[in-house]
């Protein structure tokens, strides 16, 4: 199996947040690899990955970093790829690894999800992918649809709420 998704985080401790893209990756089998590499410790290894993920048949990069967030923005300057930056909460709550992920230059654009939110970079590679793959968008069509029959069984729950003055 090749992998289309590639999943880069600058550290294994940001693997218990990354998780949850690769669980949803693999839920829609969709071939993707793990891999542990530093802009600033291991630059060289940062610089090989991105210049070989397209040939390797990369489709989708995404990468995650905390603190000095460079890993995304480093790899999208060597790549053709899409990457999706994915901000860790480390410190400063997370703000400084997301604004140094989302304020890149013309030229060396990172899609950025919210602060540890991998589930949706999972889902936001999934959208891209499915653009060219049929099989993929009939997955993740039954995916949302899942997400809209869970809220409206939520809401439908909510009927057996009882407050004195809930009125529905």
């Amino acid at each position: 199996m090749t992998p289309i998704v590639s999943i880069i985080m600058g550290s294994t401790s940001d693997l218990p947040i990354m998780e949850k893209a690769a669980n949803l990756l693999n839920e829609m089998q969709v071939p993707f690899e793990i891999n542990a590499l530093s802009a600033h410790r291991t630059p060289e290894a940062v610089a090989t990955f991105a210049e070989n993920a397209h040939g390797r048949g990369i489709k989708v990069i995404i990468a995650a970093a905390g603190m000095a967030a460079h890993l995304p923005g480093v790899i999208a300057a060597s790549t053709t790829v899409p990457v999706i930056g994915v901000p860790i909460k480390s410190t400063l709550e997370g703000m400084d690894a997301l604004l140094a992920i989302v304020q890149m230059p013309p030229g060396i654009p990172v899609a950025t999800v919210g602060i540890n939110a991998a589930l949706n970079s999972a889902i936001l590679a999934i959208q891209i992918l499915s653009l060219a793959d049929k099989k993929l968008e009939e997955k993740f069509i039954a995916y949302k649809e899942g997400l809209k029959k869970k809220i409206e069984k939520a809401n439908n729950d909510l009927k057996d709420v009882k407050f004195e003055y809930k009125t529905n």
